[in-house]
């Protein structure tokens, strides 16, 4: 939608800020929270926000308009063409993309990678690759997590996809991978994308080399596992979905394979690295809640483990919003929107409802203890049909992840004030990086060494 037809669509749209679309933009991108917050104090629960290259977004903070979106007719509401800005990064052909039969279509061969059975087995994968990680980290010395968090959970996810961490071409890969990262989630990245739209950011020519050089990476790897013998009885993703098949007997092509791994390989490492970070930023910041978590981990229980992950994507989600584009006219939330608008479910404000979550902005995991989270009022992962396929897997390393560190590192705050929320592109993670002081492995008492013992695996959630 142009300005132009502004004040005309909008006598059907719900109130919102009244001062220019590049000002709008400028409040979503400077301090997204509080601007969030601010809309909705003045605004109410729904409102209209305009966002450049965007058509109007109707926020929603209700969770009863929510389950009116999640629950609609996904016909009429398209996920897809709504993370439209995702395309030059992930292709076509990724199931983040689609909509309608062809969504349904390949979520459905997607879905035996995340498997609960599956989940134990990258258990032990995940623990041993954290484990290493935290053995490397400097002692006595500030360290940033947020770097260390993206190297461990890359790694996991290359070889739940791959099944192997060795070769040229993945090391290759992984080099790659963490470079365009670098490139697409830099909040200079920003700049380009509000001024050119995100159709036009694949053609940065220095952007457009790291592209061509993953998609060759990707190709080499597909052909290569194509060739090898024996792919039926090998458990990684990359073998799974090239032994799936449509109804018609088909597999897919290599560019179907290509988006698809790029889904995975980006979606599936870099949202759970930040919310990683953020977890460990709250906890250094309420040793009460530290020191729970490790004494519960040391006793072999994952309930505050599980309490922590889900307080912390509660508290601080890595993504603030889920959107929908409405492709036909649509009543949501009593108000009669027309084709074309987006709705945006709004991760960030429903979780800080005080009469849902009391005192909200609290660092709180045992609410999660007291009382399971709601469908339509924890929503770190979406919902309806279009919730995050990966979401057990993610809390599950999450969990995994956590227990690790607290058994084999002892951290604490730097400073005592905690970390403003950043923009990194389309995620929010800590201004600092999740700055810790990481003590000397001999700063645990001679009793604690001893009793520290594995974490045990978290049962995966359902998708």
């Amino acid at each position: 939608m142009t300005d132009s037809t502004a004040p005309e669509r909008s006598r059907s749209l719900p109130p919102g800020p009244p001062y220019p679309r590049a000002l709008q933009t400028l409040g979503w991108m400077r301090r997204p929270g509080p601007f969030l917050e601010r809309c909705r104090e003045r605004y109410g629960d729904t409102f209209t926000l305009r966002i450049a290259h965007e058509d109007c977004w109707i926020v929603l903070s209700d969770p009863d308009v929510v389950k009116e979106v999640f629950t609609g007719n996904p016909a009429t509401l398209h996920a897809g063409e709504a993370n439209a800005i995702l395309r030059p990064l992930l292709g076509d052909q990724s199931v983040l993309l689609l909509d309608d039969e062809a969504h349904l279509v390949k979520r459905k061969l997607m879905l035996p990678s995340f498997h609960g059975e599956r989940m134990e087995r990258y258990g032990e994968l995940m623990r041993e690759i954290a484990e290493r990680e935290i053995a490397s980290w400097p002692r006595q010395q500030t360290l940033a997590l947020l770097p260390q968090m993206q190297a461990l959970t890359l790694e996991v996810i290359m070889r739940a996809v791959f099944g192997v961490d060795r070769g040229p071409r993945l090391d290759r890969l992984r080099a790659l991978l963490r470079r365009l990262l670098d490139y697409t989630m830099d909040p200079r990245t920003l700049v380009p994308l509000v001024l050119l739209g995100p159709e036009r950011l694949a053609f940065i020519p220095q952007l457009r080399r790291v592209f061509d050089q993953v998609d060759l990476a990707l190709h080499e790897e597909i052909a290569q596992r194509r060739q090898e013998p024996g792919l039926a009885e090998r458990d990684d993703v990359l073998s799974l979905l090239l032994e799936a098949r449509y109804d018609d007997g088909t597999g897919m092509s290599d560019q179907e394979l290509r988006d698809q791994l790029m889904t995975l390989l980006v979606a599936g490492h870099e949202t759970t690295a930040t919310a990683l970070s953020w977890a460990i930023e709250r906890l250094v910041r309420h040793p009460d809640k530290l020191q729970r978590l490790r004494d519960d981990v040391a006793a072999g229980s994952n309930e505050y483990v599980d309490a922590v992950a889900k307080e912390t994507l509660r508290l601080r989600p890595v993504i603030p919003i889920v959107v929908r584009q409405l492709v036909e006219p649509m009543e949501i939330g009593g108000w009669a929107l027309p084709a074309g608008i987006r709705v945006a479910p709004c991760i960030h404000l429903i979780h800080r409802r005080p009469d849902i979550y009391p005192e909200p902005a609290r660092f709180r995991p045992e609410r999660f203890l007291e009382s399971p989270p709601g469908t339509y009022t924890w929503i770190p992962f979406g919902g309806g049909i279009r919730r995050c396929l990966g979401a057990s897997f993610a809390l599950f390393e999450m969990q995994v992840v956590l227990g690790a560190i607290v058994t084999h590192a002892r951290l604490r705050a730097p400073v005592s004030a905690g970390e403003r929320v950043r923009r990194r592109a389309i995620t929010w993670t800590p201004s600092r990086g999740a700055e810790v002081l990481v003590e000397a492995d001999d700063a645990r008492a001679p009793n604690e060494r001893t009793a520290a013992t594995q974490p045990q695996a978290a049962e995966a959630v359902s998708a």
